[in-house]
């Protein structure tokens, strides 16, 4: 009787964890695509190689969950690194997984750009949106209040670089986004793509706006800016990758920026799923 019962008692604990798991998902685009946006704070070289150690950071994690990713755009540093990039990410629930990523990331570290050798932070900031499905939400546009322009691309891409005008920027003048891609091979793929990024970033507006309303209402208030990072991953004079939001921290910060982030992004969804307040967002590490 007593090994039975431990039979049934296991298989519940696998249903419980199922379904708990299940409940961390439960948006309405969780289960979806997504489009990541990095951009570089202030910082210069510094800066821009943070923001593209982020980039690897995501792609090697991706990677591990066997996600297809591709580079939409990217605007390369002065002298090293990346001012920013967007990349989209297929995969199920890739939305739900990394909606958690969204904010500022703080890096603190001997600067390898730095003669003399000086302890610098820096920060990027990580935006993530839905990837829009036209079969489940349609996003109405109006190519009347959209500005197309067209560019030669830049950067590596072999003979079809710099000799057409294949780049797409589209600039949506009522809410002032604007968006690009430049990686595929013709213009009419490079528009494609960018109005699937614009739709993406039309309706994370609309979230949020919904999202704002809702706090407004319930008299919440909550600071967004530059100095209320996330996370802080710092390199010197100690290891320590801290998560300012759930208090979730490890001292090995090689295995983090080699993608393994799925525990910070547990404990931040559950910290959401579970309505816990932030453990001390901003918090200097």
């Amino acid at each position: 009787m007593l090994a039975e019962i431990g039979r049934d008692a296991e298989t519940l604990r696998a249903t419980y964890e199922q379904e708990r798991t299940a409940l961390f998902f439960a948006g309405a685009y969780d289960g979806g695509g997504a489009i990541i946006s990095i951009s570089a704070g202030a910082g210069g070289t510094e800066a821009t190689d943070w923001a593209e150690m982020l980039l690897r950071m995501y792609l090697r994690w991706a990677e591990r969950h066997r996600f297809r990713t591709e580079i939409v755009d990217a605007t390369e540093g002065e002298q090293t690194g990346l001012k920013s990039v967007t990349v989209e990410v297929e995969g199920r629930r890739a939305y739900g997984w990394l909606r958690a990523e969204r904010g500022v990331h703080r890096l603190v570290r001997i600067s390898p750009y730095d003669a003399q050798k000086r302890r610098q932070t820096t920060f990027a900031l990580v935006e993530v949106l839905p990837e829009v499905d036209d079969d489940v939400v349609e996003i109405e546009l109006d190519w009347d209040e959209i500005r197309v322009d067209t560019y030669r691309s830049q950067g590596a891409g072999g003979q079809h670089v710099n000799k057409t005008d294949s780049a797409v920027r589209l600039t949506h003048f009522p809410s002032g986004i604007v968006v690009q891609s430049q990686n595929e091979r013709s213009q009419t793929q490079n528009k494609e793509t960018a109005t699937r990024v614009l739709k993406a970033r039309l309706l994370e507006r609309a979230l949020e706006e919904k999202e704002a309303e809702l706090r407004r209402l319930k008299g919440e208030h909550v600071e967004a800016g530059w100095g209320n990072q996330i996370r802080s991953y710092v390199l010197h004079p100690y290891q320590m990758v801290k998560d300012h939001r759930t208090g979730q921290e490890t001292s090995n910060t090689a295995a983090v920026l080699d993608g393994e982030l799925d525990a910070f992004m547990q404990a931040e969804m559950e910290r959401e799923a579970t309505g816990a307040p932030l453990a001390g967002a901003g918090e200097v590490a």
